[in-house]
């Protein structure tokens, strides 16, 4: 269902972008990097935290780590990881498809600035085995993203 709810998206949103189904697993960044041919930084992973009772989610470059002190200096709270669990009941994507794209609800979502170092990134489309090209601004326009300097 993950990946339908990302198809509808594109669907709706930007039909000119197609969701690219693998025979392989991009899962981690490493094997994304390898299925579809980029750097491991190119490729745009999605984190879930917590901040206080809201959940958010950051885009980052694939090489990109959370800095607790920029988070916190921006949140105004420490990050706490979702669970897998808690992962798939709050965007409806296995952990290894998570995108900011076919949400069940509105999460507010935050594209860090590690990002913008590319002309094209690659973020999961809801499945371990789906991506979507797209430019970092333009995802960032279509899921309402707002810019934020939080990782290392």
């Amino acid at each position: 269902m993950s990946l339908e709810s990302v198809r509808a998206f594109f669907a709706e949103k930007a039909p000119d972008i197609a969701v690219i189904v693998t025979g392989q697993s991009s899962a981690t960044v490493a094997l994304a990097a390898e299925a579809h041919g980029v750097e491991p930084a190119q490729i745009a992973k999605t984190i879930c935290a917590r901040v206080g009772e809201d959940i958010v989610l950051i885009v980052a470059a694939g090489t990109a780590r959370l800095s607790n002190r920029k988070f916190k200096d921006r949140f105004a709270a420490k990050p706490r990881m979702l669970d897998a669990e808690q992962v798939v009941a709050a965007t409806s994507h296995p952990v290894g498809g998570v995108c900011p794209f076919g949400l069940p609800t509105d999460l507010p979502v935050y594209c860090d600035r590690s990002l913008s170092a590319f002309a094209e990134v690659v973020p999961a489309a809801g499945a371990t085995n789906a991506a979507v090209r797209i430019a970092p601004e333009r995802m960032a326009a279509l899921v309402n993203a707002e810019w934020v300097d939080v990782c290392e």
